[in-house]
């Protein structure tokens, strides 16, 4: 066998061109060639198209196809089919719908706001998108995803110490063309989409989508009616590319997206009745046998009354007892431009220049009661600018890319914080602050066939970051005391990251690799001040830095079974230092670098057909995670413990799927589908808190079954998810050990039926 690096390294291309690893006919072929089958999977994971198999990293590849079969309806489902991630957006402090918390193998992050970087990096068509808010997507014209397994801090930056997870829109058709979906369900589900293909002359191509969501939330509010975890979203998007010539290709993409919807479903989990705002505030709304002076309040009693705050206050897993407004809202909207020029057949070039905008609101009653606990009224407004340039190399044995990427962006926060302190009336606190962040980077990658067999990766990046705060933050009773000097607080981090791989191909059919990758995640400076600061505590408290990773990795990439089974897996081990914690100065939530984690785990998915008409997918994942030393600050608390599990890094995930796909009498196709997702005990926090974790296992159980009539374009499936009905959490936040003394949970939506129909013309 001759190795040269096209198998490894092939030239650019402006997104993914993935195929179903196991891939049913497209819509609108003749029923009788129903069937699976095992097909090559071409991905651009280390920024160029190669083979899936021959690419030395832990990577989950879904086509719109298979996220349809699977039915995989948003970023949040990714984690039913992808091993070792977890993906909420049932998050802490923003009250927004569109939030997301994202974890691959125990690495994320759990404070979802502008003035800390995510995790894990999310590109929708080569672009970061810089925020957590706004992560949460429904799949409405995607043509394929990638989930990027550990670090990717060479290539795709900062901000992916977890990983990746890169999306790509579907490309325009040649032909004119329309498609269409409908979907109806459960809690009043109406879900349409609309996608035009528009040709043009010389080279020129279009396609233009809209798309709508509307849907009833599983929370009710028993006080005041309104429902939490509802969906009211509207999308659309256009894609415009012009083919200058065989060798120039130029790209104008445009997305919005704005939703009014209510929030997050939390309810009430938990009530500290000695925590200090609990005291105060039940006997401020007169709760029987707690009055007087607050420095000598008894704990809250426990009566069944909802003057008083403790844990009557807990009206089940789908009622909430708050009683303070609620709003999430969006409006997401972004450009991009894509040039995409084959210099020679050696030489190709890629300029991706983007600008994007993202306004967002969330108000919420974090207590969950009729009291006033704690209340938070988020208000954002930011933008971004992102320009990336590649030049890549390919010929015979040697294939690279070497490439310059800068990123700006400025986030103006208004924040508005009800506290029930002793002090006479509610403490009302503004958290204004301005984010300004940009960073630079230079980076270059390179594979080199040693022999046959044998290839070589070496790949390093450095990374300056500038992060920028403008804080303005004081007490409603006295603005003009600040907590601390409204100035612009500046300070610069940068890092080398670096990574290796060696591959080996045994055969065409088996290939095994070896590598090493580093990665980190930004600092940057805090922004929920809630008293004045002594320049001692500003100096402790208000800058955090950096947290970083090394993984090293072992893995395998085989096609068995004269191609009929695609087996995929690895085993790694990471070194996470310089943990991003929360620390709390009373109820204040401060990010301070706390310590230092190990993650051991290893992940495997396989996809067997075994005939055409059989198609099993599975994935396991294991994680064993441990806090393995903690930084002490004197005067605060924090509640992690050293032995404590990472957040959201279940022991064990897993996922099986089957699908049937055959010929009725009359011609058309059927295939009906079962899928079971099981997760192990999984904490939501690092103190590793029990009554917002999910603290047994859970096993979820979802079927489908498509339609096809023979020779026809249009197709039905009907579907039920978490058949079984589970109840179980997905996200929670704890203030149990601070004055305030709340906790909330998120569970899942119960059972679900729906049934879509499509059609293309």
């Amino acid at each position: 066998m001759n190795i040269d690096c096209k198998r490894f390294l092939s030239r650019s291309v402006p997104g993914v061109i993935g195929a179903l690893s196991a891939s049913a006919p497209a819509l609108g072929q003749p029923a009788t060639e129903a069937g699976f089958m095992l097909e090559e999977i071409v991905v651009t994971a280390r920024r160029v198209e190669e083979n899936l198999q021959d690419t030395p990293i832990a990577i989950t590849v879904l086509t719109a196809a298979e996220l349809e079969q699977r039915q995989i309806f948003s970023t949040e489902d990714l984690d039913q089919v992808t091993p070792n991630l977890q993906f909420t957006n049932d998050t802490t402090l923003a009250g927004n719908n569109s939030s997301s918390v994202i974890f691959i193998r125990g690495i994320g992050q759990t404070d979802p706001t502008s003035s800390v970087d995510p995790g894990v990096g999310l590109y929708i068509d080569d672009v970061y998108m810089g925020q957590s808010i706004g992560g949460t997507l429904d799949f409405r014209d995607i043509a394929n995803v990638q989930v990027l397994r550990g670090p990717q801090g060479t290539l795709f930056g900062r901000n992916t110490i977890g990983g990746a997870i890169v999306l790509t829109t579907q490309e325009p058709g040649d032909e004119f063309g329309t498609d269409y979906r409908f979907q109806l369900g459960s809690d009043s589900l109406a879900d349409a989409f609309v996608g035009v293909d528009v040709p043009g002359s010389d080279g020129f191509r279009s396609r233009f989508t809209f798309g709508v969501r509307n849907r009833d939330g599983y929370v009710t509010r028993v006080q005041t009616g309104e429902d939490l975890g509802d969906s009211n979203t509207y999308t659309a998007t256009g894609k415009l590319i012009w083919d200058r010539s065989d060798a120039l290709e130029l790209k104008l993409l445009f997305d919005y997206t704005k939703s009014d919807e209510n929030g997050n479903p939390f309810v009430f989990a938990a009530s500290n009745e000695t925590a200090t705002f609990q005291r105060v505030a039940s006997a401020d709304a007169g709760c029987p046998g707690i009055a007087g002076d607050w420095t000598a309040l008894p704990a809250v009693p426990m009566l069944n009354d909802d003057r008083c705050a403790n844990d009557f206050q807990n009206k089940g897993p789908f009622s909430n007892n708050g009683t303070y407004s609620l709003e999430s809202k969006l409006e997401n909207w972004g450009t991009s431009f894509h040039i995409n020029y084959d210099i020679s057949d050696s030489w190709a070039f890629k300029s991706v220049t983007s600008y994007r905008s993202l306004a967002w609101e969330g108000i919420r009653d974090a207590d969950n009661t009729p009291l006033v606990i704690l209340h938070t009224d988020y208000d954002s407004d930011g933008d971004q600018f992102s320009e990336e340039l590649q030049l890549l190399y390919t010929r015979d044995a040697l294939s690279g890319v070497t490439g310059l990427y800068y990123f700006d962006e400025e986030i103006d926060d208004k924040v508005l914080v009800q506290l029930n302190t002793p002090a006479p009336g509610i403490q009302a606190d503004s958290d204004n602050n301005i984010t300004q962040n940009s960073s630079w980077a230079v980076f270059t990658q390179w594979t080199l066939g040693l022999s046959d067999q044998l290839a070589l990766t070496v790949g390093g990046r450095y990374t300056e970051d500038t992060k920028g705060s403008i804080p303005d933050q004081f007490n409603y009773t006295d603005p003009s005391a600040k907590y601390l000097p409204v100035q612009l607080y500046e300070d610069k981090f940068d890092a080398f990251t670096g990574n290796l791989a060696l591959t080996y191909r045994w055969s065409d059919d088996v290939m095994t690799y070896i590598s090493y990758a580093e990665g980190f995640k930004g600092g940057g400076w805090n922004s929920h001040f809630n008293a004045p600061q002594t320049p001692e505590a500003q100096a402790t408290f208000q800058k955090f830095n950096q947290e970083e990773a090394e993984t090293f990795e072992v893995g395998f990439k085989l096609d068995l079974l004269d191609d009929t089974l695609r087996l995929n897996g690895a085993v790694f081990s990471t070194d996470y230092t310089d943990l991003q914690f929360t620390y709390r100065v009373g109820v204040a939530p401060y990010l301070a670098n706390a310590g230092k984690a190990s993650i051991d785990g290893a992940e495997v998915e396989a996809t067997w057909v075994p005939n055409s008409n059989w198609m099993i997918q599975a994935g396991l994942g294991t994680l064993d995670t441990s806090i393995d030393s903690l930084r002490q600050i004197a005067g605060t608390g924090i509640g992690v413990s050293v032995g404590n599990a990472l957040p959201f890094s279940p022991e064990l995930q897993a996922n099986v799927g089957i699908s049937y796909s055959g010929n009725l009498s009359n011609g058309a196709v059927i295939t009906p589908r079962a899928d079971l997702v099981y997760q192990d005990r999984t904490f939501f926090d690092a103190n590793n808190t029990v009554e917002i974790a999910q603290l047994e296992s859970v096993s979820v159980v979802n079927f489908s079954v498509g339609y096809e009539p023979a020779d026809a374009e249009w197709g039905l499936t009907l579907g039920i998810n978490n058949a079984t009905d589970e109840l179980y959490p997905t996200g929670g936040n704890s203030s149990l050990t601070t004055g305030s003394g709340y906790a909330e949970i998120a569970y899942a939506r119960p059972r679900q039926y729906f049934v879509s129909f499509k059609n293309s013309f």
